[in-house]
């Protein structure tokens, strides 16, 4: 079994920079089941990205196949699997979430345009805001009312990642912002296939990142409500070095076509050495 946590804590560190940097904060039961859940989603990414299509739904459906395993008494053989399946039966997670997750990674190969922000919210829900609540069940919630926060900090971070990756979606064939917004402010797929940084499309911007960061603050709520401090500090680490892309977006005036949006690594040590410092958290 410690193979597995082994295999999953390479993929976290090598995939997911930001989060493995917060979770040494973690007691270590908590740390590895992190990494284990991660590895799952990561390779729920991995099915429907850069393979051809019959492929990538070959793929998808080993991947759910094999988290049914997880979830039976069927003997597994495959280290990760183990691992995960400790994982889910130690924190007691529902297999309808990675379920919602399964039907998330589906939409990506089914859907390649949203027409309006509640479509595109379902989506968002399914890749990452489940996501937010299979966390919460390792981390630990002293109050059911923390899992709506969850979801929204999972929602704000799968919308900042939307908005980052602008280009490289647009490359792969898929639109994830609003349809009718994009109409709202003028702006056409040429537009964005010329990579065109205009004022209309600084203005859909804004609106954008308006959006995404009310996300981010209606989530605070829920962090105040996880049971220990530890797993509180990795939470609010995650938020805010997650929502500084929408300000290195900002910065570098809102071109994300030619300018990559990111946060170097040691000004996201001092957003945790800040947070450790508040001591109130």
């Amino acid at each position: 079994m410690l193979a597995g946590f082994k295999k999953a804590k390479k993929i976290t560190k090598k995939f997911a920079k930001t989060f493995y940097l917060a979770s040494h904060f973690l007691p270590k039961d908590k740390r590895y089941a992190s990494y284990a859940v991660y590895a799952i989603c990561r390779l729920s990414d991995e099915s429907v990205d850069d393979l051809p299509v019959s492929e990538q739904i070959s793929s998808l459906k080993e991947l759910e196949q094999k988290i049914a395993t997880a979830y039976s008494e069927d003997k597994i053989n495959e280290y990760l699997l183990v691992a995960f399946r400790q994982t889910i039966k130690d924190y007691k997670i529902p297999k309808e979430y990675f379920d919602e997750l399964i039907k998330g990674m589906q939409m990506d190969l089914e859907i390649k345009r949203y027409p309006d922000f509640p479509s595109l919210f379902e989506y968002c829900y399914r890749v990452a805001g489940v996501v937010g609540l299979i966390m919460l069940k390792i981390l630990g919630p002293r109050d059911k009312a923390a899992e709506d926060h969850a979801v929204k900090l999972g929602v704000a971070m799968q919308l900042t990642n939307i908005l980052r990756d602008i280009k490289e979606d647009f490359i792969r064939g898929r639109i994830y912002l609003p349809q009718d917004e994009l109409l709202r402010f003028n702006l056409s797929e040429e537009q964005l296939s010329k990579g065109k940084n205009s004022d209309n499309f600084k203005n859909f911007m804004r609106f954008q990142i308006l959006r995404c960061r009310k996300f981010y603050n209606e989530s605070l709520q829920g962090i105040r409500l996880i049971d220990n401090q530890a797993s509180r500090v990795v939470v609010l680490a995650m938020k805010e070095n997650y929502s500084r892309i929408l300000d290195s977006i900002e910065i570098n005036g809102y071109n994300v076509f030619t300018k990559r949006a990111h946060v170097k690594k040691l000004n996201k040590i001092l957003v945790i050495l800040k947070i450790l410092c508040k001591k109130k958290y």
